[in-house]
């Protein structure tokens, strides 16, 4: 029988104790998908979401990580892989001929496309080349370039989510961030309207975009955001898209400024954390990538959206209990070997 969505399969998501990993987790149960929660904190939230199966796996940059995910993957009968970090996207990209051997199915971009999404000063060199406006960026060697009293973010190169992300105005509070932040870039502030695009590529290229503001935002989450149309927004969102090779499910973040001007400022091989907005607005971006994930088409028709649909989040109270309870719980998940 050929696969279908609707038919239960048993998915590994990564990264479960993070916003994008524990929704998809959520989103895949209620298709009625066995997942295989993973993350490398013992303690992630996801853990405790009903019917999963929760495993403690090494972090992605550890030796084991292949081993263990391989071993994983064979003992748990796991069926496909979706990342839900961005430090799992490379390794997982080096692991994709093996797992395919193992019938294990991965959706991800090419090993050079993961790189660009991954390396932000790589991607800023990408979009230049081809034209895409993105926030001006340099190295902490080229500080003496900037103007004093410039606006600036000081980030990782490399990371995920909001970690280790400061606004600076001075080049003096730049250097010393740039010696306490792992891997710097400097890039300009941009301000306007932040906003982020959920996107669901399929093997032709063809790409749904659902655009969503983000009104209120919090500790780099997004907690309020709006459904929202913008032409000029979509068309570089696009742009963007294939200028990297983006493939399967992914996100791009950018500003509408003032004047209406649209600058891409990331591109993120995987889940947004806010995506559930996407599928309250009418959206099937989960249903539709795990169809791209099987080999089946992905059916576009599905992925329309209402505009001015709008999200709250905030922090929910999973469980609670006695903290042996806890303890128990978090021993069982059991050190994937």
């Amino acid at each position: 029988m050929p696969a279908d969505q609707h038919a239960p399969r048993r998915i590994l998501v990564t990264g479960v104790g993070a916003n994008p990993g524990f929704g998809l987790t959520r989103s895949l149960i209620r298709r009625g998908h066995t997942v295989i929660a993973a993350d490398a904190n013992r303690l992630a939230p996801g853990f405790l979401l009903p019917s999963v199966v929760p495993r403690v796996i090494p972090l992605a940059g550890d030796s084991d990580f292949p081993g263990v995910m391989a071993g994983l993957c064979r003992d748990l009968a796991v069926e496909a892989v979706v990342a839900g970090i961005e430090p799992d996207l490379e390794p997982l990209t080096q692991m994709a001929p093996g797992l395919d051997a193992d019938g294990v199915r991965l959706w991800l971009p090419d090993a050079p496309s993961v790189r660009v999404c991954t390396d932000k000063a790589l991607f800023h060199e990408v979009l230049t080349e081809h034209g895409i406006a993105t926030p001006r960026t340099w190295q902490p060697t080229d500080l003496d370039q900037v103007a004093d009293g410039a606006e600036l973010v000081i980030k990782p190169r490399r990371g995920h989510g909001a970690q280790n992300v400061h606004f600076v105005r001075s080049r003096e509070h730049a250097r010393v961030l740039c010696e306490l932040v792992p891997e710097p870039i400097l890039q300009e502030r941009i301000h306007g309207r932040e906003f982020t695009a959920d996107c669901l590529v399929d093997r032709s290229g063809r790409a749904s975009v659902i655009l969503r503001s983000r009104d209120l935002v919090k500790a780099g989450l997004a907690t309020v955001s709006t459904t929202f149309d913008d032409p000029t927004a979509r068309g570089l969102v696009v742009r963007t898209l294939s200028a990297v090779g983006a493939l399967g499910l992914c996100c791009v973040q950018g500003f509408i400024l003032g004047d209406g001007t649209v600058t891409i400022t990331e591109l993120n091989a995987r889940a947004a954390g806010g995506f559930p907005l996407t599928e309250a607005a009418g959206a099937d971006l989960v249903g539709q990538m795990v169809n791209g994930l099987f080999g089946m088409p992905v059916d576009h028709s599905r992925l329309t959206y209402r505009t001015g649909m709008f999200m709250t989040s905030y922090t929910e109270t999973l469980a609670v209990g006695e903290a042996a309870e806890l303890e128990r719980t978090a021993t069982a998940k059991g050190e994937a070997s």
